[in-house]
């Protein structure tokens, strides 16, 4: 047994990470420096956000059918040279808006194979290093979450540093060292063998076919849908109007967000190194309540900084925790021949009612205040993640795996 994959791949995910968030940063500050307009900001945002919206839904059966392996250094290569093609039409043609969202858009199209196929090589990887697919998880994500806290200050030093647009260069050499670490240290046999099945669409639905076939993956789903559209809202919105209303400071609401990564990678951490010892559900349980609505709560209460930064550290803990638990159910519940096409869907199906979590928030926010919408984006959140306790089918996360239902898919039984 061999741990060089499972740490090439945590490595992989860190770096790429960390590359995502200098790009996060630099373009919408490049456009905000050319254009002075929020709205077009927005529309450069959402363009990404709608690509990976697209190829989560739409890519899977793509990603089962070239292999994981060769997916995700396809994908991690497109993206470099989409990211390089803009400081290339900046500094050659130059590049208006429209050239900007398509190519933002193109960029998240490209990310989105990418993030799934490393996301179904985690199984194989861990299987390879004998390690609990859990402590797997954990590891993965505590790496993406680095990344991120470490992407997100180094990208703000840079601009200050060289301008927005030579960042890029950054995010373009994380992406490639992400491709050689995957092609290099990770076999093919790592992931599951690819499909032969007849034809795009017969896979597509074959893929729905496993989400609609079983209650805990939609009970899953059902939750994380409701959850991370008020997190976006949260995140995009009233954590803005909080920093200006009650913090008066942008470098606090940059704190607030810093606080929640650091708890996050804290339980992350934790969760890998003491979780098998207790059942998913009771886990999930705690960890919803620790990062669910007691955030809310707080963020109403407007308290001192301090104390403001580490509650915020204390209900990460419970968020960096979630990954970990709930991504071994579905790869224990989901055969290796549709487990790209699975992931991208449930993926897919989550970030297409993220928007809508920025779009309640600021109705709310003009309509009744910041107390008020925080109040019942809480008490929203409350009941969304009652659910594990209220609902029977929750009780499923702590089954074996799904036997005995031999169904042929992808020419795999």
């Amino acid at each position: 047994m061999s741990r060089v994959p499972l740490g090439a791949l945590v490595a992989a995910a860190g770096i790429s990470s960390a590359g995502v968030m200098t790009t996060l940063i630099a373009i919408p500050w490049f456009v905000l420096q050319t254009t002075g307009s929020g709205t077009k900001t927005g529309l450069v945002t959402a363009a990404e956000v709608l690509g990976l919206m697209v190829a989560a839904l739409l890519g899977g059966p793509i990603v089962d059918r070239v292999g994981t392996r060769r997916a995700s250094v396809c994908a991690d290569l497109l993206t470099t040279v989409t990211v390089l093609l803009i400081p290339l039409a900046v500094s050659t043609t130059g590049l208006g808006l429209p050239g900007l969202i398509v190519l933002s858009f193109v960029m998240g199209v490209s990310r989105g194979p990418a993030d799934t196929a490393k996301q179904v090589l985690l199984a194989g990887v861990a299987e390879l290093g004998g390690i609990r697919m859990s402590r797997g998880a954990s590891a993965v994500e505590a790496a993406m979450r680095t990344g991120r806290m470490v992407g997100g200050p180094a990208a703000g030093a840079l601009i200050a540093l060289i301008g927005p647009i030579p960042v890029l260069f950054v995010d373009a050499g994380a992406l490639l060292l992400s491709a050689a670490l995957v092609f290099t240290l990770i076999p093919t046999a790592a992931g599951p063998p690819r499909s032969t099945s007849d034809g795009y669409l017969q896979e597509l639905r074959e893929g729905l076919g496993y989400v609609k076939r079983d209650a805990v993956l939609r009970a899953l789903v059902g939750m994380l849908v409701l959850t991370n559209s008020l997190d976006f809202g949260l995140i995009g919105v009233l954590y803005p109007a909080y920093g200006d209303q009650v913090l008066h400071s942008t470098a606090l609401v940059g704190a607030m967000i810093t606080a929640v990564a650091a708890g996050g990678l804290l339980g992350s951490a934790l969760y890998g190194w003491i979780g098998h010892r207790f059942s998913r559900r009771s886990a999930v349980l705690v960890a919803v309540a620790i990062e669910g609505a007691p955030r809310f709560a707080l963020l109403a209460l407007k308290p001192t900084p301090v104390v403001l930064l580490a509650g915020l550290v204390v209900a990460g803990i419970g968020a960096g925790a979630l990954n970990p638990i709930l991504l071994p159910v579905v790869y224990e519940r989901v055969p290796e021949a549709v487990r790209g096409r699975v992931l991208s869907l449930l993926v897919g199906g989550v970030l297409a009612v993220m928007p809508l979590g920025s779009i309640a928030a600021g109705l709310l926010l003009d309509g009744i205040g910041l107390v008020g919408a925080l109040a019942i984006f809480g008490g929203v959140y409350l009941i969304a993640t009652s659910f594990p306790a209220v609902f029977r089918v929750w009780r499923g996360l702590d089954d074996p795996a799904p036997v005995g239902d031999e169904r042929v898919v992808g020419g795999v039984r």
